[in-house]
């Protein structure tokens, strides 16, 4: 596949916005999603690592140390060429930095921002009800300002291509996926 024909769409916003249901959304279509923290999985394996919050901290900042803040963007780079030989259009979730985005818009002309939004009064009670590592509302904002501040998340919210306000139900999410949708694979 010829990265001219090649659409990526990278799902950006912040913790509890609704990031992991809209990949999921994108699956559900049959579209193949790649996540950027399977690599911190991949890189546990290779280390012979168990999976535990200590481990995964170090291996993000080794990499991190090692490429730049570009690093998740430079090791999910042969996964989505991979990816486009089955597939025109791929899902990235997990775009975090403004670096991460620099690097794959350069390589990748094709990459558009989906940026899902939610007011963070309703991503902290979604963080505090997930069944997985859920956040006090305090928790909740300190991991915001690390994120924006330490990992430079702004930048690709702030130049999303496109936003969806995720301020209601899962339902009304759901209608308004699918008419992004169906928006963005017409413009092909």
């Amino acid at each position: 596949m010829d990265q001219e024909n090649l659409k990526l769409l990278a799902i950006v916003g912040m913790p509890g916005s609704g990031k992991s249901v809209t990949a999921e959304f994108f699956r559900s279509k049959g579209l193949p999603v790649l996540r950027f923290g399977d690599q911190v999985d991949i890189g546990l394996a290779e280390h012979g690592l168990e999976k535990n919050e200590k481990n995964e901290r170090w291996y993000r900042e080794k990499l991190r140390q090692d490429l730049g803040m570009e690093a998740m963007a430079v090791k999910i780079e042969p996964r989505i060429r991979d990816a486009a030989r089955k597939s025109r259009v791929i899902i990235l979730d997990g775009l975090y930095s403004w670096e991460e985005y620099i690097y794959l818009s350069s390589r990748f002309p094709g990459l558009v921002l989906l940026c899902i939004w939610a007011p963070p009064k309703t991503r902290y009670s979604r963080l505090a009800n997930r069944k997985v590592r859920p956040l006090t509302p305090e928790t909740a904002r300190s991991r915001d300002v690390a994120e924006i501040e330490y990992l430079n998340k702004g930048g690709p919210i702030a130049i999303c291509d496109h936003l969806i306000v995720n301020d209601s139900g899962s339902s009304e999410l759901t209608l308004r996926l699918e008419n992004f949708y169906r928006t963005f694979l017409k413009h092909d």
